[in-house]
């Protein structure tokens, strides 16, 4: 069995290929089932809590909010601190917040918990790729890279699923209970296995620290309240505001820093700069479509949740057997043909959706492009990985992975609010039809989208 030379120099273990893939990858399943799971049982939970709209709003927004915010510094801090150290930090943190949410008796209880998961998962994210970078030879990264997100893409299909089971009669507690054990084992299995590795950065850069996750803070809640709160008056343009001028502030501080956070020459590569930008057109053009298509089983065709989480399976578990074959034929195949042909069958799958929608349409007439979509993310997510951390020195990976996760975040966030305003502009949920005139023109654009990404992919070298 292959083993893994794991940590720095003053670092000599080795540990079988299998056993590290696992500590890396069972944090990042748990994470993408969790939130999966929660938005699917919203219904239930606001009989159990007594929740408002607003509070249901804010069980979503309160993990998504830390986390998109606090990725780079999470990556930063753990490049001086040490990596493993805050990756089992970012663990322990999630495992105990998941505890505090399933004991939740009162809604604003649960938005607490869930900020404080947000925190941990954004302490894990950035820093499970570059561990797993640092711990398997040259020749099974790719490999191990596309088994990373498999696994991952293993909670994305089971997370509606599993929620719907639950909002069709499970305890709702159990969604939060289910990643206490889970993370014990993830954090027994990381500390055991895992080697620690520091980054680049000679000391913290505190002020740069303040002015990124309080840019992005501001920036990420702007463009969440945009669409229901309107983009043009009350708090949300100023949010935006305050949160590009934040950032704006970072770039140009971290250009007179001598010991940057983010080193903006980082930027000067092509293939990282040009990945970024996939990134963003594919985050933005495909979670703003799967957002508004997630809802169209229940609201136009009357089905429970657990029978929408079952009719989507061709899509959300493609990814699962598609990223690790992506990871292990990648270097055969070319990273950028992998990349550009993952865009183009994302982008026609939801084409294809956006055409085949209508009031009464049977379920046949998405299944090809369930599976096309599902392809398409599967060739996708391994393949942008890879070429992040292939695109900058071993001592960046973890800032270059922390930005790239940041950016992916932001790209959700953006596409759900881009899309959510376009539905909005064009119809709503008064009636079926309403909602169908408002997610073709609102899924048009998703596909249109990813389009651009498929043209900006081909600008990749396919060597990297």
């Amino acid at each position: 069995m292959a083993t893994a030379t794991l940590g720095t120099a003053r670092t000599a273990k080795t540990r079988p290929l299998g056993l590290v893939i696992a500590a890396v990858g069972i944090p990042a399943f748990m994470g993408a089932l969790d939130n999966l799971v929660v938005s699917t049982a919203l219904p239930v939970i606001r009989t159990e809590l007594g929740a408002s709209i607003s509070d249901l709003q804010w069980f979503v927004n309160a993990y998504t909010l830390p986390f998109a915010a606090f990725l780079l510094t999470a990556a930063a801090l753990g490049d001086r601190l040490g990596r493993r150290r805050m990756y089992l930090a970012g663990i322990a943190l999630f495992t105990l917040a998941s505890a505090g949410a399933a004991l939740s008796v009162e809604p604003w209880q649960l938005t607490a918990s869930r900020a404080v998961q947000g925190i941990g998962g954004a302490m894990i994210a950035p820093l499970s790729l570059t561990l797993l970078a640092a711990a398997v030879p040259d020749r099974f990264r790719n490999a191990a890279v596309g088994i990373w997100g498999g696994i991952t893409g293993l909670g994305v299909a089971l997370g509606p699923v599993i929620g719907g089971a639950v909002v069709d009669g499970l305890t709702w507690n159990w969604i939060f209970w289910v990643n206490v054990p889970i993370g014990v084992v993830a954090l027994a299995l990381a500390a055991f296995v895992l080697g620690e590795s520091y980054g680049g950065a000679r000391r913290l850069d505190p002020f740069g620290l303040l002015l990124s996750a309080s840019g992005m803070l501001l920036l990420i809640w702007g463009i969440v309240d945009g669409p229901e709160r309107g983009w043009t008056s009350g708090r949300v343009p100023l949010m935006l505001s305050a949160g590009v001028a934040l950032l704006a502030g970072f770039l140009f501080w971290q250009s007179r820093n001598r010991t940057p956070m983010l080193p903006l020459s980082l930027f000067k590569s092509r293939s990282f700069s040009l990945v970024n930008v996939v990134t963003l057109t594919f985050s933005a053009g495909a979670f703003g479509s799967v957002f508004l298509l997630a809802q169209y089983f229940q609201v136009v065709q009357g089905l429970t949740p657990l029978e929408s989480g079952l009719r989507t399976l061709p899509w959300t578990a493609a990814p699962m057997v598609v990223a690790p074959l992506a990871g292990i034929f990648g270097s055969r195949i070319g990273l950028r043909n992998l990349i550009v042909a993952g865009q183009v069958l994302l982008a026609a799958g939801i084409l294809w959706i956006g055409l085949a929608t209508t009031t009464d349409a049977g379920y046949a007439r998405f299944i090809g492009a369930f599976v096309l979509g599902g392809i398409g993310m599967g060739l996708t997510f391994a393949p942008i990985s890879t070429v992040t951390l292939a695109s900058v020195g071993e001592q960046q990976r973890g800032v270059a992975s922390g930005a790239n996760n940041t950016i992916r975040e932001f790209g959700v966030a953006a596409g759900v609010a881009t899309l959510s305003s376009v539905f909005s502009s064009q119809g709503g949920f008064a009636s079926a039809q309403d909602f169908v005139d408002g997610v073709v023109p609102a899924v048009f654009t998703g596909a249109a989208i990813l389009a651009v990404g498929a043209l900006v992919a081909t600008r990749l070298p396919n060597r990297i």
